[in-house]
C-alpha cells in the first residue's frame, strides 16, 4: 500500500523512497531506471519504450503511471502502442497513486511512479 506522496518522496508500507520508483504485481519495488529515457532523449519526463521494457518482468492487467506531481512526465506513444493490450492509466502521482491502491487487491497492477515535477 502506498501511505503517501509529496515532492520528491513516496512512502510504501512505511518504507520512504526518495527517487522515482516501480512497484511489480509481485510487491516487489526498485528504483526507476530513469536514465534509459533520459540517454535517448535528453529528459526523463518523455517515458520512452525502451526504459518501458525493462519493467516488462512480471504479467500484469493494469499499467498505472503516476506522471509527477504536476503531472510533467509522459507516456511516449511507442511505449503506449508496447502495452497496448492492457489497461493504461496515467495520471499525475497523487491521482495514481489513489487509483494504484483501491485496484491493487483486484488487479495485477504495474505502478511505475515519478515523485518530482
Amino acid at each position: 500500500m502506498i501511505e503517501g506522496v509529496r515532492f520528491g518522496e513516496i512512502i510504501v508500507n512505511g518504507q520512504k523512497y526518495e527517487h522515482d520508483i516501480v512497484i511489480y504485481p509481485s510487491g516487489k519495488i526498485e528504483k526507476r531506471k530513469k536514465w534509459v529515457s533520459k540517454q535517448k532523449h535528453g529528459t526523463s519526463h518523455k517515458f520512452d519504450k525502451e526504459e518501458l521494457k525493462e519493467y516488462l518482468s512480471e504479467e500484469f492487467d493494469v499499467l498505472v503511471v503516476g506522471t509527477g506531481i504536476y503531472g510533467v512526465l509522459s507516456l511516449l506513444p511507442e511505449s503506449r502502442e508496447l502495452v497496448k493490450e492492457k489497461e493504461i492509466i496515467e495520471k499525475p502521482t497523487p491521482e495514481a497513486v489513489k487509483i494504484f491502491n483501491e485496484l491493487k487487491d483486484k488487479k495485477r497492477i504495474l505502478g511505475i511512479f515519478h515523485i518530482t515535477c
